[in-house]
């Protein structure tokens, strides 16, 4: 036995020794392969840092929001960005890059701006949410966290997670008031990784907040993570230590005020009220989902969460108080956090049937970073009506080759879509995805690695065009066509 590994499944403490088996080389052989879906991608901006999301208000105004890592929110409508941002919050941030060369093919960074979302409420006056939007920042270190963890005398936190709640400008509907913000929560991050970020509201009117397990590796204090032992962590790790609020998903009424700090509701069917466990928690055993979102039509939360060493996931949270694995599992596998060395995974022996799996999994033969994106409602692309589109990052973290997959949310199979006549590379990393009101999706990419100067772009998933307008037999169907938009 190397060690054991210490968490807690389903709100209950257990201890299970992890033996010390082969790690698996290829834990996953078959490849993922092209579908018979086929796509295009139609450019609608361009000169940005780094966009990670492109969203809609639910308002009727046809305008998608587009967030930019690097502080922004900018508008697109009528076919262009407005000049000016609808929200700034750049003076906000840490000073993202991580190697301090803000050069945008070497430098990188996971903070930053990281999700936006419209109240619910947000086009009907005389109701409490009218005219509110929320934000998830990166910023530096400034006075006593909501949340925090425990860390060594000497050492600090790196930056905090903070959620904010903002209103629109009443006279201008395309700008937020800069004196509006009301500080939801602030979370203590000890490492600047694993910031995950994604902010939503579910069907059910709540907010959702995904959070990382605070970054590093393995989740395990003493593993060395640029030039020092990692610290925050502790010996059981964040995934599974329900007393803290990193590596879970948050769910909260931003318009409540039950909650310790007195600015946001916490709903009473949350599964750790009144019990072990913190409050707001809704999923636990998460290690950095980046992004997740609804189906608009089912109501269906998928979450992409970005693995380690081999596996990326996207799991289905279908109740209150599950617990994905994280620790003790990396997908479906069991992960053997192996100390100072890069921990591995091996076969599932079935030691925690309380864990739940992922419903599509993928290994690093096939990309770096799973980028979650949204289940396909719209109507211009039949075939891939119900099919969840998503990505990853990039198969070299330092050149662009990005991939563009779909999943089919019933069986778990995951296909790459087709790009264009000629089925091309992308050739970008993928940052993000979008969904506007009719249920389009977008996708927010760049051949930039860090959140620095404008190489970010956002595109539009159409239809495959032919010169004549014609229909084309894919592999799998007919596709319908239409002319690109000039």
């Amino acid at each position: 036995m190397r060690k054991s590994a210490i968490g807690v499944v389903g709100g209950v403490s257990v201890i299970a020794g992890v033996c010390g088996g082969q790690p698996l080389d290829n834990p996953i052989p078959d490849p993922i392969v092209h579908g018979d879906i086929a796509i295009e991608l139609e450019l609608i901006a361009g000169g940005m840092a780094a966009p990670n999301l492109v969203t809609h208000a639910r308002d009727g105004s046809g305008r998608l929001f587009i967030v930019d890592q690097a502080g922004q929110v900018r508008i697109h409508q009528n076919g262009g960005l407005l000049d000016t941002p609808f929200l700034d919050v750049g003076d906000r941030l840490v000073k993202l890059g991580v190697f301090g060369t803000q050069d945008p093919f070497s430098d990188f960074d996971e903070r930053g701006l990281l999700g936006l979302a419209f109240h619910p409420q947000f086009d009907v006056p005389d109701t409490p949410g009218f005219g509110k939007l929320y934000t998830y920042t990166s910023e530096p270190v400034s006075g006593r966290a909501d949340f925090t963890v425990e860390i060594p005398d000497g050492r600090s936190f790196d930056h905090q997670s903070v959620v904010s709640e903002w209103r629109i400008d009443g006279g201008n509907a395309n700008v937020v008031d800069p004196g509006s913000r009301r500080e939801i929560m602030r979370i203590d991050q000890p490492q600047f990784n694993h910031n995950a970020g994604m902010i939503e509201f579910g069907p059910d009117g709540q907010l959702y907040i995904a959070l990382g397990d605070g970054g590093g590796a393995d989740d395990t204090d003493g593993q060395e993570f640029f030039g020092e032992p990692l610290v925050g962590h502790g010996k059981d790790g964040n995934g599974q230590n329900i007393n803290n609020v990193l590596g879970s998903m948050l769910r909260i009424d931003p318009l409540g005020n039950n909650s310790a700090n007195g600015q946001y509701g916490v709903p009473g069917d949350n599964p750790f009220v009144n019990g072990e466990g913190v409050d707001e928690i809704w999923a636990s055993g998460l290690r950095n989902p980046f992004r997740f979102s609804f189906d608009r039509d089912t109501g269906d939360l998928l979450l992409a969460d970005v693995g380690q060493n081999d596996i990326e996931e996207i799991n289905r949270i279908s109740k209150g108080g599950q617990n994905f694995g994280w620790k003790l599992m990396e997908g479906s596998f069991l992960f053997n956090a192996n100390g100072n060395d890069d921990g591995f995974v091996e076969e599932d022996d079935g030691r925690f049937p309380d864990l739940v799996r992922p419903i599509g999994e993928y290994d690093h033969d096939e990309g770096l970073s799973v980028i979650g994106g949204f289940t396909y409602r719209g109507s211009a692309i039949p075939e891939l009506q119900g099919m969840h589109v998503f990505g990853d990052f990039s198969t070299d973290f330092f050149s662009p080759g990005g991939r563009l997959f779909y999943m089919d949310p019933a069986t778990g199979e995951i296909n790459e879509l087709m790009l264009g006549l000629d089925n091309r590379e992308l050739g970008l990393f993928i940052k993000g995805f979008g969904e506007d009101e009719n249920g389009e999706l977008y996708l927010a990419a760049g051949t930039n690695l860090g959140p620095f100067e404008d190489f970010g772009e956002v595109y539009r998933i159409v239809v495959v065009p032919t010169p004549g307008g014609i229909a084309l037999l894919a592999l799998g169907g007919l596709v319908a066509v239409r002319r690109r938009r000039a």
